[in-house]
């Protein structure tokens, strides 16, 4: 059942639009749990909130599900999210980890991805800082010294 729910789930986010999102009950328990880097909201409104926002500030979100697994309540979706922000494409890998309820709701959402490497690193001033610290803590030959 895991496996049949979790491409369920995976599926509604591939399909995600404006025009799907009220479908967000068929995926999301109604006091469901939602955190990202930018964002930790419960509830339905919070959560559809947050996508309803992406859409109006993204141009053409969309996720691409390449793994997913999972065993009892716990999943887990590995995810590509491309678009564009003010005509500039975007294209950066993240992993979602999921709480299932006994229906095979969401009930809680965490998604981890890098801002600084997706984000914060393409802000002109703020990205060449940004760069240049990751390269000095990196493990890499030519790192910390």
């Amino acid at each position: 059942m895991m496996n049949a729910r979790l491409q369920e789930i995976g599926a509604w986010f591939e399909a995600l639009t404006p025009q799907t999102l009220p479908s967000i009950d068929t995926v999301y328990a109604p006091d469901a749990h939602f955190a990202d880097p930018f964002n930790d909201v419960h509830g339905l409104p919070g959560i559809a909130h947050v996508y309803a926002h992406m859409f109006q500030n993204l141009e053409q979100p969309r996720f691409h599900i390449l793994r997913q697994g999972g065993q009892g309540v716990d999943a887990f979706l590995v995810w590509r999210f491309d678009g564009a922000l003010r005509g500039h494409a975007f294209d950066f890998e993240g992993a979602s980890a999921l709480v299932l309820d006994s229906q095979g709701l969401i009930i809680d959402h965490q998604d981890y991805w890098d801002p600084a490497a997706h984000i914060y690193e393409r802000i002109p001033m703020l990205g060449a800082v940004l760069r240049r610290l990751r390269r000095k803590l990196s493990a890499r030959q030519g790192g910390m010294r």
